[in-house]
């Protein structure tokens, strides 16, 4: 086969390539139910309050509120305000293999915090109303870069029922849950610190 009528095939297949439908985000269904149980909430916002903490912290001694302010087909996300602090954002993303949740912490000014976008995937297939999160490995390496060796075993779950929205964080001897009350949206607040209304 010469030269020309190689170039030709390979510009008739490139071509081809560039037209070619982008594959699927495939999921299963009680990921897609989850996903959907969360995203029909969408522009909406609410008020919590910490219903477990057995390691108190006074920063959470503040008005909380989530706000499930954008939502795609493949991508939630959702602040976490504590107070005037807009740093905390959880993002709920189909991966074609699960779910991943990630924490996007930012600065008053929009810069990363050095301890962001950790989380965790799905291992299963969880339930309609419950997934859970175990670290992953990018966040496993963050914690242990940034001298938290005991976040290593993080697993974070989120309840979605009709009534109530819950975050949930466990790890050997600690344990972290803060429940949303859906039945009594609230005025949703300005954008999360680093992102724009």
């Amino acid at each position: 086969m010469n030269i020309q009528n190689r170039l030709l095939i390979f510009l008739i297949l490139g071509s081809s390539a560039a037209f070619a439908k982008p594959a699927p985000l495939v999921s299963i269904p009680t990921h897609d139910a989850f996903f959907s149980n969360i995203a029909q909430y969408c522009g909406k916002a609410f008020e919590g309050k910490v219903v477990v903490d057995n390691q108190p912290s006074p920063a959470f001694d503040a008005k909380l509120v989530m706000f499930v302010r954008k939502c795609d087909q493949a991508e939630l996300q959702i602040p976490f305000y504590v107070g005037d602090n807009a740093s905390r954002t959880w993002i709920i993303k189909k991966t074609g293999s699960g779910l991943s949740l990630k924490h996007d912490h930012r600065h008053q000014d929009g810069t990363d915090d050095p301890v962001t976008m950790y989380g965790g995937h799905t291992l299963g297939a969880g339930y309609n109303q419950i997934q859970s999160f175990p670290a992953d490995q990018y966040s496993k390496e963050l914690f242990a870069q940034q001298g938290l060796p005991q976040s290593i075993t993080n697993t974070w779950q989120i309840y979605i029922y009709p009534d109530k929205f819950s975050y949930r964080l466990v790890r050997e001897g600690r344990e972290f849950r803060v429940d949303f009350d859906l039945t009594k949206p609230v005025s949703p607040p300005p954008a999360p610190w680093g992102y724009e209304d």
